[in-house]
């Protein structure tokens, strides 16, 4: 049984060593259902799919509702997990077991919290987005997605990262007419009709926006281009796909109308769109993590499921050990002190010590 009330180094790597790649989550959903059952009888556990929800109800005036993942990419030959000095190597330690570990611990210690505490530990986040756990929670069980403040511990450096980004991928269409190549003039090739828009993107200057002093920086790249059935015939269909990471202060139908803009004249299809979330730092319970935390607040750059919880009216951030530039590569590792300092501030948080 995994030991919640273990260094919280310790039991990121016991996390880590439990296989838990995306859809394949149940040995560690076991583990941690019976772990919080067993180790903190102050708290309501349920299970939902892989989801393990665990929750005090305290008559606090306010309730903050702390979420990660279990799941993890696929493996690169980086598991199991190993320790080298003050570093701690594996598949999951920065995104998101380090995080998961420090809110297991606090789950188990933090009986008298000044908050009431809501713990979400999901599944299938790394997947397609239908899949997310948390949107099966908020379907089938929504008053445990309710709280004043909801912190998602997501790899952030130890630092709050307020908000996020929204994200939409787009797939742009050409046609042509087929022909042999050593007779090219009688055909159209729908490849080079997509070099307008890829000399767009070449131009395209994109936006840095300041939103309550996190500054948040856009981004328009193609990703993938498809055409061709042969290497002698002229193709007669083409794709180019476009990821636009845009900043909070666009909806998502303004997102969708400045992409349309820059691709004027193109058969656009939008292929995934997702909100992103404003910094929600006003929030008296946000305000006090930052001071636990100290230093500065600054923007997430990259999208994550505090924009669930902010379309649900709730302010959201991101806090969590590990540096996401790692996230999802061979050489995924954290220092073993922000998992410290991590699991310090929000027990300051928790107990009101801020």
């Amino acid at each position: 049984m995994l030991d919640l009330t273990a260094d919280p180094i310790d039991l990121t790597a016991a996390l880590v060593d439990v296989f838990s790649e995306s859809e394949q989550e149940a040995e560690l959903a076991d583990a941690v259902q019976a772990a919080l059952t067993a180790q903190a009888p102050h708290l309501e556990v349920v299970r939902s799919g892989n989801a393990v929800l665990a929750r005090t109800d305290l008559g606090r005036p306010t309730r903050v509702v702390l979420a990660g993942h279990l799941d993890t990419v696929p493996a690169n030959g980086n598991w199991p997990s190993r320790r080298e000095g003050g570093v701690l190597h594996g598949l999951g330690t920065v995104d998101m077991k380090g995080g998961d570990a420090v809110l297991l611990h606090l789950a188990a210690t933090a009986t008298e919290p000044v908050h009431d505490l809501t713990f979400l530990f999901y599944d299938c986040e790394e997947i397609a987005a239908d899949r997310n756990g948390l949107g099966r929670v908020e379907r089938e069980l929504p008053e445990w997605m309710r709280g004043d403040l909801a912190v998602v511990a997501e790899p952030s450096n130890g630092v709050v990262e307020a908000g996020c980004q929204g994200t939409m991928r787009v797939v742009l269409g050409t046609t042509g007419a087929r022909a042999h190549t050593a007779r090219a003039w009688m055909g159209r090739n729908a490849i080079h009709a997509l070099g307008e828009a890829l000399r767009r993107l070449e131009a395209y200057e994109a936006r840095v926006v300041d939103i309550d002093g996190c500054t948040y920086r856009e981004g328009l790249q193609a990703v993938h281009v498809s055409g061709g059935v042969a290497g002698n015939v002229v193709p007669d269909a083409a794709q180019l796909k476009v990821n636009f990471r845009f900043a909070p202060d666009r909806s998502p139908a303004q997102a969708e109308e400045h992409v349309r803009a820059v691709f004027d004249g193109f058969d656009l299809r939008v292929e995934d769109l997702s909100a992103g979330a404003l910094p929600g730092l006003s929030a008296s319970a946000a305000q006090q993590l930052v001071a636990a935390a100290g230093g500065r607040p600054v923007a997430k750059l990259g999208w994550t499921d505090v924009a669930r919880f902010s379309a649900l009216g709730i302010p959201a951030v991101n806090f969590g050990p590990g540096d996401p530039t790692l996230a999802h590569t061979q050489q995924e590792h954290v220092p073993v002190e922000q998992i410290t300092r991590c699991h310090e501030v929000l027990r300051r948080f928790a107990l009101g010590d801020a």
